[in-house]
């Protein structure tokens, strides 16, 4: 009896700390809302080019959005977490800039296309909320390369960084600068691709 007392004394005890466990929290789910790019102008070249989904390191596959509280700590928001892969979003963005630069008479997804006469490689470097020396603020990088699948040649090679500031200090504020300067560095990678390639057989 003194056994069973004993137990239901410590049950009613971790009785409201159950009850509060009882509380779900659910993760909040982002995307990379990206602009659209204009409407291509008319073609004037007959150059196809094919582009890898980009690459990103391990930390940036995971799924929850990254914050840098040092240069050497990463922290993940374990209830903020992207609904589509970064990569996937970016990659999307590149084809349609490329398209809407007029540059190239056919531009697609990779597949391996022997035809393709350019294959477009990039690795998404960097997509994080950074929080010290005068945070919080956002910081985006993009690297890339232009190859000629005939020759495997490098035609063209770049890489961009981007700050922005975040002025409203939660997620949906980091989230929101993040489409912002995303938008910045893939535009500002685009524009430095020289013109027309076509011409550098």
């Amino acid at each position: 009896m003194k056994k069973f007392l004993t137990a239901l004394v410590f049950t009613l005890a971790l009785l409201p700390a159950l009850v509060g466990c009882g509380k779900v929290k659910y993760p909040a789910y982002y995307t990379l809302n990206l602009p659209p790019a204009p409407d291509p102008p008319a073609q004037e070249t007959q150059t196809s080019i094919a582009v890898r989904e980009f690459q990103a390191p391990g930390y940036l596959r995971q799924g929850p959005i990254v914050y840098r509280s040092s240069p050497e700590e990463l922290g993940f928001y374990e209830y903020h977490r992207w609904a589509a892969d970064p990569r996937k979003i970016v990659t999307s963005a590149v084809i349609e800039d490329l398209r809407a630069s007029g540059q190239f008479s056919m531009v697609s997804s990779y597949d391996g296309r022997p035809e393709i006469e350019y294959v477009f490689s990039g690795k998404l470097e960097k997509l994080e909320e950074v929080d010290y020396e005068g945070g919080p603020r956002v910081e985006v990088a993009l690297s890339a390369q232009i190859t000629r699948v005939s020759t495997g040649a490098t035609v063209w090679s770049n890489n961009v960084f981007e700050i922005g500031k975040v002025s409203h200090r939660n997620v949906p504020g980091v989230v929101s600068q993040m489409n912002r300067t995303m938008e910045l560095a893939i535009n500002k990678l685009i524009s430095t691709i020289p013109a027309p390639l076509a011409a550098r057989k």
